[in-house]
């Protein structure tokens, strides 16, 4: 149990409903954690009672948290007919709970206890987490803890906890460790899940509008259209706008009077201190300007969406004196909010790190649409050989891109070749590259010798819908490296391929079990949107530095979610550990069953001194949302915190606050799609094998990464492998335990059901044994009530689970994944390339280890196996006097079942298995003695 408590301040009410005849009531409240209860004293007939009375809760462990809630409901005592009167209640989650230095005296509104429970007034709660129960203390968390400092506090209490409990065998030599059946330490309170309350949006005085889901930021607008009739001269200018220290800048114009910009710049109006607007044109290497046009922020209008946006005019330019001068700025300026549709394409100037805003700024990208190439290589015909004193042995080598793929050698004494192999590739629309097909022959080990090529454009390929046929073609090959007279370069080999393009199929380029689509690539398959997903991108809170600017630690932070199709990008916030995006974005859904990726990087290419090209944005954190947990209508306002596992370890990057609305646009559609197949019906009829899914998996995210990279600004390469899960598949430790585990947990009910049922045939409970007893008697006596029984059984199972639902969305769990219990080496491990460059002993440790991990499954992968043979032994006659006994007993078991009723053997056959313990023998019984007996193959292994 963990040392921390829960403490629990009752402080007053407010307005409570009167309940007796004098109009008034007398008031108490009681607590409920984790099957603890505490009430206060009564407050005779007070509508507006004060206790200031404090409890103290036991805390099972902080692991466990998240998942409770503390209940504090509110009776009124009555008359001795009727004990007690409902007030109301408030129940408050466990993600909620802090330690005392940042607890705060919170008001809480009385909710109804059921459909008709009439119930108003509020009630006043202190609730922080506590390490010295003491009534007395006024302080039992120091005040400089910090939550972050309290959970790694209590990580620290059960990781001590757990290398106490360590078998010393394990300590002593851990160069091999075998999968255990021990729960890793228990996941801290910094990285739960904590919900929140922001101030979104759409109050009650306004519409619905897209950006409902986030807080209203304000900025002021500052569009720079054009000039005209400007100074004429050698040097190059710009125009510079400027907010106190805020300053940003047009692109340069060079020998132009009239030059043409339209470029928008917005400015954190909370970040404004000058009263004043400068819209300057300068001139480079001249110290005065050529004019300036001036704007009292005061005098500057507001726009509101869905309103036009603000016409720009012509201003007649000032000089330093405020005399107008030669030349005239055509501008619009406006004070508006994200929502505004020219905020996605302004920049965001910033006093401190003045930048290109094409680097910072948001932005919605289209992911292209995937087809699977397939290539069926059919046969070769008249194949040339230099050498004609040898046979060859031919292959057939295919290129799309920077993807290849070959079929196997075939060695023939005829010149016509037979291979009929399919070679897949992943194309991305519109379809830039060729396929390019080469006859080869392997004249040496290490030597090949084209024989003759052919390119197949593949914007000319047949597309497929369905299993429809394809017809082949021939195709004329060419000699190699000679394409300047093509009549002479064509010879008489040709080769006969069925090219297609898949369209059937949705191709994957992230992990199959996080997909976030699961459409075919063709649209002529797709199906109506069955509803919509709103993410609201509001704060990040904490974030860990990730670079250092004026000897100061400070992150560039932007967000990037991805959703189907469509990725979308925040602005970058600069030089800020708690930035503010508050941007909201929308897709539709068209299966509930995927899932919401969100990641978090630090910008690295802002073109600073000393950084170059070649860096790569540091990835912060990933949150993962599945849309099918989530109830439809609700918005979930929540702060996820973003775990990245290290090097060195498992580290908590800082949190990312989102809001999350996912909505349907009609039920009955939703409630079809979980009767329809998850895939395409293509991945069924034509099945991809697993080596090809995760080939082809790999080659979907390189072409995804290729093209994003090419647009402005680009979503690089690391960012885009990152988002997709492109080291799934790679081998860990960590992760083979934590699958391990999960299938533990998985069968951990069928094994306490067995369990349970092992405890009532030895009578530890001779009530409960009873019970059951008579429930068989009565379903043996009525078997048609077994079917209906077992229904009702699980429907009230389900209904009594309804209050255990799961309050919020799931999210990264270091329990669950043993982010936190791996050690050293397996983190390291997990962070080595392929082929290894680790130092030889580590590699021969980790090879050592897992020979023994492999040897434990295949143990227990030869005990099912010999389970099975003994199972096939039974009937075939490999052990003749078994064999006879068991068709002796299946002839007496079938004159039996013939003669005697189904339910005095189903009776006689629950009462010997559910007899009382005087009566069972301590050896095994004959059955079991006789299977165990049987032959297996396992003498036949060599």
């Amino acid at each position: 149990m963990s040392s921390y408590k829960l403490g629990v301040e009752v402080v007053s009410a407010h307005d409570l409903m009167p309940k007796d005849a004098q109009g008034s009531s007398s008031p108490f409240v009681e607590l409920q954690f984790s099957g603890q209860r505490f009430r206060t004293t009564t407050k005779e007939r007070n509508l507006n009672p004060v206790w200031n009375e404090r409890f103290h809760f036991n805390i099972p462990n902080l692991g466990s948290l998240p998942q409770l809630a503390l209940e504090a409901s509110v009776y009124s005592m009555s008359k001795a007919s009727q004990p007690r009167s409902f007030l109301g209640k408030v129940s408050i989650s466990g993600t909620t709970f802090v330690p005392y230095a940042d607890a705060v005296v919170t008001q809480h509104p009385l909710e109804k206890r059921g459909m008709f429970s009439r119930v108003k007034g509020e009630l006043r709660l202190k609730v922080f987490l506590t390490v010295d129960p003491s009534p007395n203390s006024s302080d039992p968390v120091p005040k400089g803890d910090t939550p972050s400092q309290a959970s790694q506090a209590a990580a620290k209490e059960v990781d001590q906890k757990k290398q106490s409990s360590a078998p010393a065998k394990e300590q002593q030599n851990p160069k091999v460790v075998m999968f255990s059946s021990s729960s890793p330490s228990q996941q801290p309170l910094d990285y739960a899940l904590k919900e929140t309350r922001p101030l979104l949006g759409r109050g009650a005085d306004k519409p619905a509008t897209t950006y409902d889901l986030v807080e209203q930021m304000q900025y002021l607008f500052v569009r720079v259209v054009k000039a005209r009739d400007l100074p004429s001269g050698d040097a190059k200018g710009s125009v510079e706008v400027r907010v106190g220290d805020y300053k940003g800048t047009t692109k340069q114009f060079e020998k132009q009077q009239n030059p043409a910009w339209n470029e928008v710049f917005a400015f954190s109006k909370e970040r404004m201190e000058a009263p004043v607007l400068e819209v300057v044109v300068v001139v480079n290497g001249k110290d005065d300007p050529v004019g300036v046009v001036r704007f009292d922020l005061t005098d500057v209008p507001t726009r509101v969406p869905p309103n036009g946006p603000l016409a720009p005019e012509w201003y007649r330019l000032d000089d330093k004196k405020g005399e107008k001068t030669k030349g005239e700025l055509m501008l619009a300026v406006w004070f508006g909010t994200q929502a505004d549709e020219s905020f996605p394409e302004a920049g965001l100037p910033d006093a401190t790190a003045p930048v290109d805003a094409s680097h910072i700024r948001s932005k919605v990208y289209h992911a292209p649409r995937l087809w699977y190439v397939r290539v069926n290589v059919i046969e070769a015909q008249d194949i040339v050989m230099a050498d004609k004193s040898r046979f060859p042995d031919v292959y057939v080598k295919a290129q799309v891109g920077n993807q290849e793929s070959r079929t196997s050698t075939v060695a023939t004494r005829a010149h016509n070749p037979i291979w009929n192999e399919d070679l897949m590739f992943v194309a991305a629309e519109p379809f830039d590259d060729d396929l390019i097909l080469s006859v080869r022959d392997s004249v040496a080990p290490n030597k090949d010798e084209v024989i003759g090529s052919a390119i197949v454009p593949l914007g000319s390929v047949e597309r497929r819908l369905d299993d429809g046929i394809i017809h082949g073609r021939w195709f004329n090959l060419e000699k190699p490296h000679q394409k300047k007279n093509k009549d002479k370069d064509k010879i008489s080999c040709r080769i006969h391929l069925r090219l297609c393009l898949e369209g059937g199929y949705h191709v994957l380029d992230e992990s199959a079990s996080c997909s976030s689509d699961l459409r075919p690539t063709a649209k002529q398959l797709w199906k109506p949107p069955v509803g919509l997903l709103e993410l609201g991108i509001l704060n990040a809170m904490g974030i860990h530095p990730m670079k250092t600017r004026e000897g100061k630690g400070t992150s560039d932070t932007y967000c990037v979610a991805k959703y189907g199709h469509i990725w979308v990008r925040t602005r970058t916030v600069l030089n800020s550990l708690f930035p503010r995006y508050n941007e909201q974005y929308m897709w539709e859904v068209f299966d509930p069953d995927t899932v919401l990726t969100i990641g978090v990087f630090d910008n690295c290419h802002l073109g600073e001194k000393g950084s170059n090209g070649n860096n790569k944005d540091a990835m912060v954190g990933k949150i993962r949302i599945r849309l099918s947990t989530l109830e439809t209508g609700r918005v979930y306002t929540h702060s996820y915190p973003l775990l990245v596992l290290q090097p060195s370890g498992l580290k908590k990057m800082g949190e990312l606050q989102l809001a999350i609305r996912f909505s349907t646009t009609s039920l009955v559609s939703m409630m079809c799609m979980y009767a329809q197949p998850l895939l395409p019906s293509m991945h069924y009829v034509r099945p991809l094998t697993g080596m090809q899914r995760e080939f082809l998996r790999r080659q979907a995210i390189q072409v995804v990464a290729a093209r994003l990279s090419r647009t402005e600004p680009p979503l690089r390469k690391e960012v885009v492998e990152y988002m997709c899960d492109v080291d799934s598949h790679k081998w860990s430790m960590r992760r083979s335990k934590a699958n391990y585990h999960r299938l533990l947990s998985v069968v951990a009910a069928a094994a306490d059901g067995i369990k349970w049922f092992g405890d009532v045939c030895a009578w530890k409970n001779p009530i409960t044994t009873s019970v059951v007893h008579l429930l068989f008697l009565l379903l043996v006596c009525f078997p048609d009530l077994i079917l209906t029984a077992m229904f009702m059984y699980l429907f009230l199972v389900g209904i009594c689970n309804y209050r255990y639902r799961p309050r919020h969305p799931p999210h990264m769990n270091t329990q669950l994944s043993y982010a936190e219990a791996a050690i050293p080496d397996e983190i390291e491990e997990e962070f080595d390339t392929y082929p290894s460059g680790g130092k030889p002993e580590a590699v021969r440790m980790r090879y050592d280890r897992l020979r023994g991990v492999a040897a434990n499954v295949q143990t227990v992968l030869g005990e099912l196996a010999s389970q099975g043979e003994r199972v096939q032994a039974l009937l075939s006659w490999r052990d003749p006097r078994a064999t006879v006994m068991f068709v002796v007993f299946c002839l007496v078991a079938a004159l039996v079942l013939y003669t005697t009723s189904l339910q005095v053997l189903a009776t006689s056959a629950g009462l010997y298995l559910m007899r009382h313990p005087k009566f069972r023998g301590r050896v095994p019984p004959a059955p079991v003695n006789f299977f165990v007996r049987l032959p297996t193959r396992a003498d036949c292994m060599i």
